[in-house]
């Protein structure tokens, strides 16, 4: 079962995203914010991150310039979570390694099916360029 570390500081809806990815076959780990988040990260890497841009102490684009540019965690597929309406951060978040972008509210089958397109498109991407032995 994939794991999903989702990174929001708005506990009502961790709740809500948590019940929703669970029923749809994901694991769920939390994180209110990018301490937590890096902790959580380094200690048992998730299949994929769902983060919010709006968190406190940092805020998610430099969450993710901090994943995307450590070895450890650069693989990890990242999915930003906002509120914002500014074209500007979907352009930012993309061009920090982003692998995807969605506006709050988010459908459940919308968040589902972007989460597992994600995990297949690190799957293939991983059976394409195997390890070296």
């Amino acid at each position: 079962m994939p794991t999903v570390l989702i990174v929001d500081d708005d506990t009502p809806l961790l709740e809500l995203l948590s019940a929703d990815l669970t029923s749809g076959g994901l694991k769920v780990r939390i994180a209110a914010d990018a301490a937590i988040a890096i902790r959580a990260i380094l200690e048992s890497p998730p299949d994929l991150i769902l983060l919010d841009i709006g968190l406190p102490y940092l805020d998610g684009m430099e969450v993710l310039a901090a994943l995307k540019s450590d070895p450890a965690s650069r693989d990890i597929p990242v999915v930003v979570l906002t509120g914002h309406q500014d074209e500007n951060e979907h352009v930012q978040a993309r061009n920090l390694g982003a692998e995807g972008f969605l506006h709050k509210p988010v459908a459940r089958e919308t968040l589902i099916n972007e989460i597992f397109s994600r995990l297949a498109w690190k799957a293939a991407k991983k059976l394409a360029n195997p390890p070296p032995v």
